[in-house]
């Protein structure tokens, strides 16, 4: 299963319109649709309850669906505008709910994370208005996948300098595309 994880909330995201592309040489998807889920930061009371369900082992139950259907993916690919520097605040949420240790992934004897999860690839595709600075977003999404999730590869799809005076917005995007 290819899970698409989209983080954009703008219906008119070029962001989207990029990674749809990526899909369509892909094949079929799943759709996660962030603003749609009810994900919301861990709160001492939901950290207390998700702590305990995993100290007793209980990976079975409903407030690990989303690492469970993480963890099983074949090929995920994960739309984030970049804002502010980095992406939207909802992906950083969801990965914070999906990252439980014994599904995602687990410790060695070291101390050291192993990641668990069965995707080989990784695909983070972005757009921003000038120009694009990885270091707290696809660096940040490489790294946790790489050396936390156990997932292989990892790739950026972007286009950049779309709001600026002079460029060509929809021929940056169309480029892109065709560079897929």
């Amino acid at each position: 299963m290819i899970l698409y994880i989209n983080s954009c909330v703008r219906s008119d995201s070029r962001t989207d319109r990029l990674a749809r592309a990526v899909l369509d040489k892909m094949g079929k998807y799943t759709e996660l649709y962030l603003p749609d889920e009810d994900i919301k930061p861990l709160t001492e009371e939901t950290l207390g309850q998700r702590t305990e369900l995993l100290a007793d082992n209980d990976l079975n139950d409903p407030v690990f669906y989303y690492a469970h259907q993480f963890a099983n993916a074949e090929k995920i690919v994960i739309s984030a505008p970049f804002w502010d520097g980095s992406f939207p605040s909802l992906l950083k949420v969801y990965i914070e709910n999906i990252y439980a240790v014994g599904i995602v992934s687990r410790y060695d004897e070291k101390g050291m994370p192993v990641g668990m999860c069965k995707a080989q690839e990784l695909v983070y595709v972005t757009t921003a208005g000038g120009r694009y600075i990885p270091d707290f977003s696809y660096d940040y999404i490489k790294a946790i996948a790489e050396n936390y999730f156990g997932i292989k590869s990892t790739r950026l799809v972007m286009a950049e300098m779309l709001d600026i005076v002079g460029f060509d917005a929809e021929k940056i995007l169309q480029e892109a595309i065709a560079g897929i």
